[in-house]
């Protein structure tokens, strides 16, 4: 395909109880089939999350993740609690900015700036990365379909 989707994770794929992912209390469990932190705060995906990773796979797009966290290890074992770690073929999860995870996303996937479709929901980023080329969508609520669908 001739686009890359790159989302941010807090606050874009996942609301984690109000706040973000290094802001939670670990160790995660599951729970009659929730997963919580060790403070019994409940870790959500958006409910169009998983839907619009799986149309985006099946329609042979290449997916990415692009995070800045300070804790890097409970974002990835969040993804792969949440089940959607599977879903991405780049996974840029650290504490720097969004230009620099876009950067390492365009040389280790090989697609130019202006075929990556970002999303987050901060402003800021936005503002950071779309003098890049980039396409830099601001997510207000969380991921929804109707947002992603515009830019396929």
């Amino acid at each position: 395909m001739d686009k890359i989707f790159v989302f941010d994770l807090d606050f874009t794929l996942w609301h984690l109880s109000g706040t973000w992912c290094d802001c939670t209390c670990p160790p995660y469990k599951i729970k009659n089939g929730k997963v919580l932190d060790s403070c019994n705060a409940e870790m959500n995906l958006y409910p169009e999350t998983i839907s619009i990773l799986e149309e985006l796979k099946s329609e042979g797009y290449h997916l990415a993740v692009a995070s800045r966290t300070d804790q890097p290890d409970w974002a990835r074992e969040l993804m792969i609690l949440l089940k959607i770690d599977h879903y991405f073929d780049y996974k840029e999860i650290y504490p720097s900015s969004k230009t620099k995870h876009l950067g390492r996303i365009k040389d280790t996937s090989g697609y130019n700036f202006t075929q990556i479709i970002f999303f987050d929901d901060e402003y800021r980023n936005i503002a950071d990365t779309q003098h890049l080329g980039v396409t830099a969508i601001h997510v207000k609520n969380g991921i929804t379909r109707q947002l992603v669908e515009k830019h396929k």
